[in-house]
């Protein structure tokens, strides 16, 4: 089934994509916001990709991809980048729109955040060798603090809103890392993460997903201030 990863990615995007035109979300009205920040986002996640594919340290299964590389990477790796954040972008959003006051308290918001940062610098000092883990972490040592700083009535809503994303966050997370199917879809050296997986998934992809989404929405957030007016 050579085209499961792609399947994947535009299934994630295709109902988002069609209730971006709901006369109650207008989802479509923040393109230009996300369309800056997904590339800028890809910028980030794209080349720590392309490294770590290149040094095994993750690899994909030929039987679930069409077999079209960029830079090395499966094409549907590349379309992850886009359909996923558009996914989780717009689920953050519309949860919002229904519920206007799906919000944490601004000490409840520091704790949790404080919390994170404790667990993320302890765990990577003590796993240093370990290249995923690492550089994942870290990533999410310094982004932490800037939504602190620069957004912190976004990060009141997000660490709500990312509770209701791991729900299919598992499910296509779950398959590609071997639920449902034979074999994975994504490997992983054992030799480069914890070993501690939820179910199929490697509990650094938790945080993967934590960093990816909340990178594309600060930069939403801020180009639709800077330069949308809105």
């Amino acid at each position: 089934m050579n085209n499961l990863y792609l399947l994947l990615d535009l299934g994630s995007l295709s109902i988002p994509f069609l209730f971006s035109f709901h006369p109650k979300l207008k989802f479509y009205k923040k393109w230009k916001a996300l369309f800056l920040a997904i590339p800028l986002t890809m910028l980030i996640f794209t080349p720590w990709d392309v490294f770590f594919t290149q040094q095994g340290f993750w690899g994909f299964n030929e039987t679930y991809f069409l077999n079209v590389r960029i830079l090395g990477l499966p094409l549907e790796e590349w379309l992850f980048f886009i359909c996923i954040p558009y996914a989780c972008v717009f689920t953050h959003y519309a949860l919002l729109v229904y519920f206007p006051n799906l919000s944490l308290k601004v000490s409840t918001t520091r704790w949790i955040s404080y919390l994170l940062i404790s667990i993320l610098l302890i765990t990577t000092i003590m796993n240093l060798d370990k290249w995923y883990t690492t550089v994942n972490f870290l990533f999410a040592i310094i982004l932490i603090p800037i939504a602190l700083k620069t957004n912190l009535e976004l990060l009141r809503k997000f660490y709500v809103t990312f509770l209701v994303m791991l729900v299919p966050f598992f499910i296509v997370n779950g398959i590609l890392t071997g639920s449902f199917i034979a074999n994975e879809v994504v490997w992983y050296s054992t030799e480069e993460i914890l070993g501690l997986r939820l179910f199929t998934i490697p509990v650094e992809d938790t945080v993967y997903a934590l960093t990816l989404i909340l990178t594309n929405l600060l930069l939403v957030e801020y180009f639709q201030k800077k330069l949308f007016g809105n």
